[in-house]
C-alpha cells in the first residue's frame, strides 16, 4: 500500500518540493525543462556579462515513412531550432540509457466501467514487459482520475505493488483528464532521468478544476513525453467526446508522444508494445540556447529534423524560457516548482491508507 507525505484530503504541496527546489539551485543542475538560468556580473566599467547556462533537453523519437523506428542515427544528422535560430547539439545520447520514469494515468469514470477490467490488464502486462527489459533503475506510478485524481501508488519496481490496487480499481462518477495530466506532471518533474506519462482515457473531461492550456503547460514544464490510450466507446462520430479526442491529440503532438486508438484485448496490447519500442529508441538531445530571437512570450517554439529527408522525429514542440526585456513577468502560479495553490487542484490518496508504523526504539547498550 502507499505511504506517502501528501495529505488525504485537500489541496496538497508535493512531497519535498521545498528541500528539493533549494538543493537543486544550489547545485545549479542543468537539467529540467524550466532550464535555470545564472547571471554573472563582472564588476567593469562598462561591461555587465550575461552567461546563460541553462541546457535544454529534447527526447526524441525518428521514424522512416513506414513508421518503422530508426535508432541508429548519429549527432550530425539532427538539427534543432530554437524560435527558428539553428543551435548547436551539446549533448547527445544514442538510444538513451537514461531510466525510465513512467506515470500511468487510468481512468475510472463511469464512462469506462465496462472497459475497465480489459484496460487493468493490459496495463499490468505493459508494466511486466517494462520491468522485463531495458534499466534496471526503470520505475513506474500508477494513478487513477474520476472526479478526484488518485495517487494509487507511487514509483517503483514491484509489479505487484502496481497489479493490486489495478485490480481493486471501481468506476466513479467525474472525469477530471485535466487535474490528472496536471498533478501527474507536477510530481514526476524532479525525479531524474526520462519522464513518460501514459494517459489512458475514453478521452472526455468533465469535472477538472484545470483547464487544457494549465495542464499542458505543467507538462511542457516538467518534461514528460505524454502517450493517450484512447479508448472510444463508441464507433461513430455522433455522441463521441471529440473534443476531448483533440486534446489528447494535441497533448501528445506538444510533447513528443503520439496518440493510439485501439481495440480492447490485442489491440491494447499492441499499444503498450508500440509505446514500449519508442521508448527503447528514443534520442535525448540537449542545448545552450544561443542567438535566439526573444519575443514577449515566454515558450519557445522548437523545431527538430533529421537527415536524410524522409525521416519524422518525434520530439516536443517547445519549452518555456527567456522571454524579450520589457516583457511583463509570468503570472503568478506559472513556475514548475511551486505548491498547488488554495481552491485548487485535488490529488488524494487512497481511502485506506496503512498507518506507518512506530519507529523502533534504539536499545540501550551496557556500560
Amino acid at each position: 500500500m502507499v505511504r506517502s507525505g501528501l495529505r488525504a484530503s485537500g489541496t496538497i504541496m508535493l512531497p519535498g518540493w521545498r528541500k528539493r527546489a533549494g538543493w537543486l539551485a544550489a547545485l545549479g543542475l542543468a537539467f529540467g525543462t524550466l532550464c535555470f538560468s545564472q547571471t554573472a556580473e563582472i564588476p567593469d566599467q562598462e561591461t555587465t556579462i550575461r552567461v546563460d547556462v541553462r541546457l535544454v533537453r529534447i527526447l526524441a523519437t525518428v521514424k522512416d515513412l513506414a513508421g518503422n523506428a530508426i535508432g541508429t542515427l548519429g549527432k550530425e544528422a539532427f538539427t534543432v531550432r530554437d524560435n527558428g535560430a539553428v543551435q548547436t547539439i551539446s549533448v547527445f545520447e544514442h538510444q538513451t540509457e537514461q531510466p525510465l520514469n513512467v506515470a500511468i494515468l487510468i481512468d475510472n469514470s463511469g464512462s469506462t466501467a465496462k472497459d475497465l477490467k480489459y484496460e487493468t490488464e493490459s496495463v499490468t502486462r505493459f508494466v511486466k514487459a517494462l520491468f522485463r527489459e531495458g534499466n534496471p533503475e526503470d520505475q513506474a506510478a500508477l494513478y487513477s482520475f474520476s472526479l478526484d485524481t488518485v495517487l494509487q501508488q507511487r514509483f517503483t519496481r514491484s509489479v505487484g505493488a502496481i497489479e493490486r490496487p489495478l485490480r481493486n480499481l471501481r468506476s466513479d462518477t467525474g472525469t477530471s483528464l485535466y487535474d490528472a495530466v496536471l498533478l501527474a506532471s507536477r510530481d514526476i518533474q524532479d525525479r531524474p532521468g526520462r519522464r513518460i506519462l501514459v494517459v489512458v482515457t475514453d478521452g472526455g473531461d468533465t469535472t477538472s478544476k484545470s483547464d487544457f492550456n494549465r495542464a499542458v503547460e505543467a507538462a511542457q514544464l516538467a518534461d514528460v513525453v505524454i502517450y493517450p490510450i484512447l479508448v472510444v466507446p463508441i464507433a461513430n462520430d455522433a455522441g463521441r467526446n471529440t473534443g476531448g479526442e483533440n486534446a489528447l491529440t494535441t497533448f501528445a503532438l506538444r510533447t513528443g508522444g503520439r496518440v493510439f486508438v485501439p481495440t480492447l484485448g490485442a489491440g491494447m496490447d499492441r499499444a503498450f508494445d508500440d509505446i514500449l519500442k519508442d521508448l527503447r529508441t528514443q534520442y535525448l538531445l540537449g542545448f545552450y540556447p544561443r542567438d535566439v530571437p526573444l519575443t514577449t512570450n515566454r515558450f519557445h517554439t522548437l523545431e527538430i529534423s533529421a537527415a536524410p529527408p524522409g525521416l519524422r522525429v518525434l520530439a516536443r514542440n517547445g519549452y518555456y524560457g527567456e522571454v524579450a526585456q520589457g516583457s511583463l513577468p509570468p503570472p503568478p502560479g506559472s513556475s514548475a516548482r511551486i505548491r498547488v495553490a488554495p481552491g485548487d487542484e485535488t490529488l488524494r490518496l487512497p481511502k485506506k491508507v496503512p498507518p506507518v508504523p512506530p519507529a523502533r526504539k534504539p536499545t540501550k547498550k551496557g556500560p
